[in-house]
């Protein structure tokens, strides 16, 4: 299913998020199940299957790794569930060194400093790393294609540090 084309959207990395937003909730409004309340048993199943469509559909779209990864699925390239390594010996330095800092947290004298030092840090890169995201998948060519999967791989990581980090921050806070 083409999420963008559910939505009548361009398929693009770039979205209008709060037009999204207006055709989410359109398309509820449409297909909610109580719409169908008096209609046969087929039409109130179906009027759910279409809900929980359009509520995955909105979810992809409305999270920039998982809206990439459904353009890269349409272009025929899917990374969604796959387990690879890395083989960029910076990157993984800075995984490492960005591991550390956090498994340090809760030693340091000061620990929301570190905290609030390695959350700039990780802004920084995924920021960066959104950016050329956003130009490779612009390209729309094969090569740009499986760069664009590389930086989703990393930005995967960061996204999951960044959830690390928030963990630790609450735990700290409680």
């Amino acid at each position: 299913m083409n999420y963008f084309q559910l939505f009548n959207l361009p398929a693009s990395f770039d979205l209008d998020l709060t037009e999204l937003g207006s055709r989410y909730l359109q398309l509820q409004r449409r297909f909610h199940p109580d719409q169908h309340s008096a209609g046969s048993e087929r039409d109130k199943l179906l009027a759910v299957q279409q809900t929980a469509n359009i509520n995955d559909a909105y979810h992809s779209l409305k999270h920039p790794l998982l809206r990439a990864e459904h353009l890269l699925a349409l272009r025929g390239l899917k990374i969604s569930n796959e387990q690879r390594s890395f083989t960029d010996p910076m990157f993984l330095m800075q995984q490492m060194e960005l591991r550390e800092q956090i498994a340090e947290i809760e030693q340091s004298a000061d620990p929301d400093s570190v905290i609030d030092m390695i959350e700039r840090q990780l802004q920084q890169q995924k920021r960066t790393l959104l950016q050329q995201l956003a130009a490779a998948l612009d390209a729309e060519n094969t090569a740009q294609d499986q760069l664009a999967a590389d930086v989703i791989r990393k930005l995967k990581f960061f996204f999951k540090l960044q959830q690390e980090l928030e963990l630790i921050e609450q735990q700290l806070q409680d």
